[in-house]
Parts: C-alpha cells; sequence; structure tokens
C-alpha cells in the first residue's frame, strides 16, 4: 500500500486538496505541431478519440481526484508512440508516473471494447466490390480480399518456465495475425497467439479460418506468403514457377502482398512502443495483447482521417516473418485447382 499512497500525497503536493482533476494541461494552449510531436497525432484526430471514449474514460471511480478523459487519451497517445512514460510528459500534463500508466490502461481498454467497430471485413457486395477493384489496380490480382501475414512484438518473459512465447529468436513475443486492404486498413487484427507459435499454425487456430471457411471465401481470397498453406480462399506463391503464366502470378502476388509489409512498417513507425527500441512491452501477455490491438484500432482511425503516409521503415523487434519458415506444400485438391484456375484464366 506504499507506493499508491506515495503517490497521492505527491499529486497533493503539487496540486493542493482544492483540485477535482490532477490535470492541468489543455489542448487549446498548444499549437498543432506540439501535438504531433509530442503525442503523435494533430488536434483534430485528439479531439475525435475525445469524443469517442469521452463517456467510457468518465465512468463513475472510487478516487475523488479523477483526470479528465482528455489527459488520459494524451497520456495514452505519448506511450504508443513514444514508448516510455516519460517524465516531461507527465510533468507537462500535471500528472504522476503511477497516474500515467492507469491513464493507458484506461484507454487501451476502451479501444479494445471498440475493435470490431473499426477493425472488419466490409459486408455489402458494393464495398466488396471496390475492395477487389483497388487490389486489382495495383498489379493485376483479381478476386483479393485482403493480404494476411504475422507480425511479432516482443514483450517481457511472463515465467521463467513458460517457453511458449520463446520463438526462433530466443525472444518473449506475441505472433500478431492481421489482414489489410490495399491502402493498409486492417481487415483483421488476433494479436494473442504465443511467439513460440509458426505462422500456419496461427492462422489454422485463428478465428479468421473459422470465418473465410463459412462466410468469406465464396467471393474471393486472400493472399498470404509462403509460410501458408495454400487454400481455397488463400492463394499462395508457386514454390517453382516454370511457365510465363506462373512466373506473371508470383510477380503479382509479390506487388499485391507487399501492402501488408508496408503496414506492418507504418505501424511500428507511428506507435513506437511496439517496435522495441525502448525494450519490450513491460506487461503480461494478455495486456501487451491489448495494447497491440488498440494501435491496430488507432491505425485504422487515423486512415479514416486521412492520416495515411506510408511511413518509413524503422529498426526494433516488431518484425515481418521472423521465422525462417519451410515452404508450404498444399495438400487441398481443391486449393490447388482454384489456383490452376487462376493462372489460366488471368495469367496465360
Amino acid at each position: 500500500m506504499a507506493v499508491p499512497i506515495a503517490v497521492l500525497d505527491c499529486d497533493l503536493l503539487l496540486y493542493g486538496r482544492g483540485h477535482r482533476t490532477l490535470d492541468r494541461f489543455k489542448l487549446e494552449d498548444v499549437t498543432d505541431e506540439y501535438l504531433v510531436s509530442t503525442y503523435g497525432f494533430p488536434r483534430q484526430f485528439i479531439c475525435y478519440l475525445v469524443d469517442l471514449l469521452g463517456a467510457t474514460l468518465s465512468r463513475p471511480t472510487q478516487r475523488s481526484r479523477a483526470i479528465s478523459p482528455e489527459t488520459q487519451i494524451l497520456a495514452a497517445l505519448g506511450f504508443y508512440t513514444s514508448g516510455s512514460f516519460q517524465t516531461r510528459m507527465g510533468d507537462a500534463m500535471g500528472i504522476s508516473q503511477a497516474s500515467m500508466s492507469r491513464c493507458v490502461a484506461n484507454v487501451t481498454e476502451a479501444l479494445v471494447e471498440r475493435a470490431s467497430q473499426f477493425i472488419h471485413f466490409p459486408k455489402d457486395e458494393a464495398t466488396v466490390q471496390t475492395l477487389k477493384d483497388d487490389f486489382y489496380a495495383l498489379a493485376g490480382m483479381p478476386g483479393v480480399l485482403g493480404v494476411v501475414d504475422c507480425t511479432h512484438v516482443a514483450i517481457k518473459a511472463p515465467n521463467a518456465e513458460d517457453l511458449s512465447y520463446v520463438n526462433r529468436k530466443g525472444l518473449h513475443s506475441l505472433n500478431c495475425l492481421m489482414v489489410c486492404d490495399s491502402r493498409g486498413v486492417l481487415l483483421s487484427a488476433e494479436t494473442h497467439w504465443p511467439g513460440s507459435l509458426p505462422d500456419c499454425t496461427v492462422l489454422e487456430q485463428a478465428a479468421l479460418t473459422r470465418q473465410f471457411e463459412t462466410e468469406l471465401h465464396k467471393d474471393g481470397w486472400l493472399l498470404g506468403d509462403s509460410s501458408f498453406l495454400l487454400r481455397t480462399w488463400l492463394m499462395t506463391p508457386l514454390h517453382i514457377p516454370e511457365t510465363p503464366a506462373e512466373y506473371r502470378y508470383n510477380m503479382a502476388h509479390s506487388a499485391t502482398h507487399n501492402v501488408i509489409e508496408r503496414t506492418f512498417r507504418t505501424i511500428r513507425s507511428r506507435f513506437r512502443c511496439l517496435d522495441g527500441s525502448k525494450g519490450t512491452l513491460q506487461y503480461s501477455p494478455e495486456k501487451s495483447s491489448h495494447i497491440i490491438l488498440a494501435c491496430c484500432v488507432l491505425h485504422n482511425i487515423s486512415l479514416q482521417h486521412g492520416l495515411d503516409v506510408w511511413s518509413a521503415p524503422a529498426t526494433g523487434h516488431m518484425e515481418q516473418s521472423e521465422e525462417e519458415y519451410e515452404q508450404m506444400e498444399s495438400v487441398d485438391s481443391e486449393a490447388c485447382r482454384v489456383r490452376q484456375e487462376l493462372l489460366l484464366t488471368h495469367f496465360s
């Protein structure tokens, strides 16, 4: 109990007993340039988040001096985009590091609650057709509903005896399965898989597979790299192309699939808490998974707000294709037939 008492005493010394809120930072007092440099996003975007999450973040609390939704959101954005609880950031807003940590937890859960609102496949026929047309415009690959891949995010060791999160590089990580459209908007994000699982196993066990096998595979397919098995709803590259049609197919596949690699770079560049430059996520696997998913939600919201310039690559431990996979060979004769028909119809 000594830690929370010390935190409260510190806050009281700084701001006195008469204050109902801990924060003294106001959006209207600073420039857009300051907001972007410190919190990663402009004023309009932050105001949208306040409107979106305000009611949730204002839930009744036993603490007599609650922190405003605006300050909670700024604290969380500061952590997501910098990867650390910076003292100067807390000082600017007038809250302690412990309070900033609570803000990150509150905002993370509020965003996770809304994940299905912002991360989903389109359902109406017109939007699905637009999705396919946009992919076709990239490199001439027809019928594409999304590109899929896995990326690893480093986390702290949850338990010295738990090796399920140790990946092939000997790092503790979460293996995150994601699908995006031609602009990099995420259509699916499963962020909770242990890092020891190969990409093909993650996909085999994922909700995404159940979704496509029961709902979405009739009218198109995803594109995945050679770490996945060919399926009727998942087109993979040919291992050894021999004909001109097969070479053209592989080239179109690679050019289209590259979208998700750029999306991963954009996410880790914008949300430095995920790129390993400040160390691993210092949370349990469950909380780390929620932070990753919250960043995915923010990524999609940022694209909705026109913040869609592809970011430059960044260094760190959030990596596409972490494992040195073997070429997967499909035993699904129907999937092979679908790919062969695609070759003959569109690439011959």
